[in-house]
Parts: C-alpha cells; sequence; structure tokens
C-alpha cells in the first residue's frame, strides 16, 4: 500500500514489521462473517487478538489503536466482496489513497 501522511505511514510500518497481527484480524473477522454477521465492529476483532495473545501466554500482539480503522479499510481493499462489512469514518486516506 502507499500511504501518504505520517499514521499512513507508521500503520504501514508497523505492518510490514508484524504481519500475524493481519492474519488474525483477517481469521476472527472470517469467523464473524461464517456466523452470519452484516456488521462487524473492527475493535471488537482487534481486541479478540490482543486476548488470543494473552490467553495463550504470549502477549505478543501490541497494536495501536490508531491502526485498527487500517486494518479494516485493509481488509475490504483485500476482499471488496465484503465491503461496508466495517463501517468507516471518512479520513484523508479516503482522499489520498485512490
Amino acid at each position: 500500500m502507499i500511504f501518504l501522511n505520517a499514521l499512513s505511514v507508521a500503520f504501514d510500518n508497523y505492518h510490514t514489521a508484524n504481519p500475524a497481527i493481519y492474519d488474525h484480524f483477517k481469521r476472527f473477522t472470517f469467523e464473524l462473517i461464517g456466523a452470519g454477521r452484516k456488521y462487524i465492529s473492527a475493535d471488537m476483532v482487534m481486541h479478540r487478538v490482543r486476548f488470543e495473545s494473552e490467553v495463550r501466554g504470549t502477549g505478543q500482539f501490541k497494536c495501536n489503536n490508531n491502526f485498527v480503522a487500517a486494518y479494516a479499510r485493509l481488509f475490504m481493499l483485500e476482499y471488496p466482496e465484503h465491503d461496508g462489512i466495517f463501517r468507516t469514518r471518512r479520513s484523508r486516506e479516503d482522499l489520498t489513497n485512490q
């Protein structure tokens, strides 16, 4: 992804360095889709990623709350058939990453 503002650059760097977080984010999102959810809270998914990390004793998934919306947008970009599964607010990224 190409990002233009400082937060987006920080997310891109973080995402590249921590691919397992997005793997878990996708897995838990697909579980909710499979359970019939029409809309999903990206915050809820990220909290589960963190929870599972703690339960398993690794505690390795520390993610800035500012990145949650970026993970939601990335998921919907990667899986356009699920566009709108996360409700997002308009952001500068919507304007600069077209």
